[in-house]
């Protein structure tokens, strides 16, 4: 059954409230052509009828507060609502204030840039992207400049990447101007060495990957790959996608990394999906931070300051400074937990990973890369089962299924990733339900979900006609 729109549900006459009357004085200030000359078409509902539209609308969506998420790669973990009390302390600050008037947020936005600079080891960093591919994409740009700057512009014109690498990555590189050259991976799931070997060279601009990589294993090579990076004059790319693994164990500066971007919206717990708000802040090393976006938050001698003075910077990358109030969670998340808890929390989302893949692992489920994984593993269902039924059956059983279909190199994909705060019995729940979905009639299977509000949809028909209002459109099957 669809959900009726709150405009559906209005009723002439009826209201929730009464405006304050509108006086001259509210107007004084505006231009007559700014001023609408109708009123605006709002729907007319009484109270009760709101909170019942919107409350019932809330309790149709899944996230995390109302379920386990285990999307692999997104670090779905749970959102503190201290943090929001945090946010919410920032609700009237303006973007166009004086600096002078802002020193609070100023000083802020400097320390968690010097935090995140600390467990990443890099020199600089920039706040202003507003998600991780924005972040990936000025981490590229940022190494356009410099290796135009040095005169090898027009002759470093490919990108390598990893065969398991995010998608957002080759993309990201060719949206930059690059060709992109994948590099595929071993036996082990890691990169395979000679393969890089020997596509490296003074063509080469840069490699994008992460570390774990996407099928949750640590590249124990990664000095080396670094090593031939740094002799090639080749710039290392982190994608950090999966820094909730390491966080406060290992630093990407210190594998030998150039630029990094972080996710705030996943490893430091801004809320995440629905479009935002995202927050995808970039490290560099030092002698890639005069190409950094303007401005960069500075402390001197009078206090902080935005400063624009970096004349070979690539510009503005976004609006103002960011999405300053993600900025302002990922702040109290740090300065919550301190060195000591972001440690252990890496630790756990590492923990609950191994222990769910063999709990799956006893259910039936193949893990194709079985190495000791960090924060999420890739799994296989037995052969005969899709992961798209059994994402679907997952669904009917309560729980939102996992990602599937990536990484491309497994065929029927389930990347897991549980995250640090799931508990125990949680996982253990997961894994029974994944269990009697393989004891599932194959007809069910195909037929699920049954209970949400949504039936299964024709994905591919979505995706070349989606519809995007409550209403039909002509033309459209």
């Amino acid at each position: 059954m669809s959900y009726p729109l709150i405009f559906e549900r209005s009723r002439p006459g009826r209201r929730g409230l009464r405006l304050v009357k509108e006086t001259p004085e509210a107007t004084r200030y505006i231009p007559e052509k700014f001023l609408r000359k109708d009123p605006p078409r709002l729907p007319e509902v009484d109270e009760l009828t709101l909170v019942r539209h919107y409350t019932g609308l809330s309790r149709r969506q899944v996230g995390v507060d109302t379920t386990f998420y285990p999307l692999g790669s997104c670090t779905m973990k749970y959102n503190p609502k201290l943090h929001e009390e945090a946010a919410r302390l920032f609700a009237d600050l303006h973007p166009y204030q004086d600096p002078s008037t802002a020193q609070g947020a100023l000083e802020l936005m400097w320390e968690l840039g010097e935090y995140l600079k600390a467990l990443t080891g890099m020199d600089a960093i920039t706040l202003e992207p507003a998600a991780g591919a924005h972040g990936e994409l000025t981490g590229i740009l940022i190494i356009r400049a410099y290796h135009q700057d040095r005169g090898e512009g027009k002759t470093r014109r490919l990108v390598l990447v990893p065969d398991s690498a995010h998608g957002s990555n080759p993309a990201t590189a060719s949206m930059a101007g690059y060709q992109v050259k994948e590099v595929p991976s071993g036996p082990d799931g890691e990169v395979d060495l000679e393969a890089l070997k020997r596509e490296l060279g003074p063509h080469v601009a840069a490699i994008m990957l992460t570390n774990p990589n996407t099928l949750g294993l640590f590249e124990r090579r990664i000095l080396e790959i670094s090593r031939l990076a740094k002799e090639a004059g080749v710039q290392l790319y982190y994608d950090g996608a999966n820094l909730n693994a390491i966080m406060g164990w290992a630093r990407p500066g210190d594998m030998g990394f150039d630029v990094v971007h972080l996710n705030l919206h996943k490893t430091f717990t801004v809320p995440h999906g629905g479009g935002g708000p995202g927050s995808g802040p970039v490290g560099v090393k030092a002698h890639l931070a005069p190409y950094l976006p303007v401005p960069t938050v500075e402390r001197g001698e009078e206090g902080f300051y935005l400063n624009f003075d970096l004349p070979k910077s690539i510009g503005r990358v976004r609006s103002f400074h960011g999405n300053f109030l993600a900025l302002v969670r990922a702040w109290a998340y740090i300065r919550t937990l301190g060195l000591p808890g972001l440690k252990k929390a890496a630790a756990l989302s590492v923990l609950n990973a191994r222990y769910l893949k063999e709990l799956l692992k006893a259910k039936g489920y193949r893990v194709p890369y079985d190495g000791p994984c960090m924060h999420e593993f890739v799994a296989q269902p037995p052969q005969g089962f899709r992961a798209l039924d059994l994402a679907k059956g997952l669904l009917e059983l309560g729980f939102h299924p996992p990602t599937v279909y990536f990484p491309l190199i497994v065929k029927e994909a389930l990347m897991v990733e549980p995250t640090e705060t799931e508990s125990k019995e949680t996982l253990e729940a997961f894994a029974e339900a994944m269990g009697a979905l393989l004891q599932k009639p194959k007809e069910w299977l195909e037929g699920a979900p049954y209970s949400t509000p949504v039936r299964r949809l024709d994905e591919l028909l979505a995706n070349k006609y989606p519809k995007l209002t409550h209403f039909d459109e002509p033309g459209v099957p």
